[in-house]
């Protein structure tokens, strides 16, 4: 008999215990499998709550045991690709036109593919803007300031894109959904994520954050920026520098200056967030705040 070192427990792991029930017969019932290994079991209504706990433990236990300490998220609309993307769009939306000119929706979606590739500059500064924090985290031995974005396309993999090109590791929190799930191919596969639920997704985003650059985006874009904003201007969050890219975008989607007149918000919750239209503006913000010399 090999002698307790006291070291490991006196009791099997789950790990083995599992391997070992699956190695042996026994009754031929679902009743009997190990709760834990049963996934038809842990999918059931009555197991949301433990679903959620889960959730939130496995990304948190994996970054803590890769040594991130704060993060910098950015969001950005996944249908906003790099350049030489966004004119090709444009060209297969210019043909289905010209073959039916009369054509309301596709004139609609030439009109918007127009329109993507003049935004398709928030890519080049989102994947600048990336790698230029990533070079800071790089010096703190990629512990702080790593980069975070939810993992799809267009901003998001250009994100995870400026991290990879100076070396540097970022994560991905993906969402699972009917389309746009796939993570992009620039996320260090180790730090990537996948969701089953928003609400989780979102409190991972902003625990570690020590800013957040929010580029033009639609609808998901939006209600992560604005549940920043609430959880800031509400004190359920500590402040963090928020950075707005793209004022003329902004100011043309959301008159701020409206909820003020109407009394919905108060001026100083304007203060709340920043705007600039480029990289090296977001930079020298976040700089200052995090009092870093550049």
């Amino acid at each position: 008999m090999n002698k307790w070192d006291g070291k490991k427990s006196v009791f099997p792991t789950a790990a083995e215990d599992a391997e070992f029930a699956r190695k042996c017969a026994g009754v031929d019932s679902p009743s009997y499998r190990l709760a834990y290994t049963d996934e038809e079991f842990l999918l059931r209504d009555e197991l949301r709550s433990f679903r959620l706990q889960l959730e939130w433990l496995k990304p948190d236990i994996i970054l803590a045991e890769n040594e991130i300490e704060s993060t910098v998220v950015i969001f950005g609309g996944g249908r906003f690709p790099a350049s030489e993307e966004a004119h090709k769009n444009l060209d297969g939306a210019s043909e289905r036109l010209a073959s039916d000119a009369a054509s309301e929706a596709l004139q609609q979606k030439k009109t918007a593919a127009e329109n993507v590739v003049g935004n398709s500059r928030f890519y080049d500064e989102a994947r600048l803007l990336s790698r230029k924090i990533t070079q800071v985290s790089l010096q703190t031995d990629g512990r702080d300031y790593v980069i975070v974005t939810g993992g799809g396309p267009g901003i998001m993999e250009a994100a995870n894109r400026g991290a990879s090109d100076v070396g540097g590791k970022s994560i991905g929190l993906n969402i699972v959904l009917p389309f746009e799930q796939k993570p992009n191919a620039y996320i260090t596969p180790e730090l990537c994520f996948q969701f089953h639920y928003f609400a989780i997704r979102k409190m991972h985003f902003l625990k570690r954050a020590k800013g957040l650059v929010a580029f033009p985006g639609g609808f998901g874009t939006l209600d992560e920026l604005f549940e920043t904003l609430t959880l800031i201007q509400t004190k359920k969050i500590n402040s963090v520098p928020v950075i707005l890219v793209g004022k003329e975008y902004w100011n043309n989607l959301i008159n701020f200056e409206f909820l003020v007149e109407q009394g919905a918000i108060e001026p100083e919750d304007l203060d709340i967030f920043q705007f600039v239209d480029t990289a090296d503006a977001a930079y020298d913000i976040l700089m200052h705040y995090w009092d870093i010399p550049e």
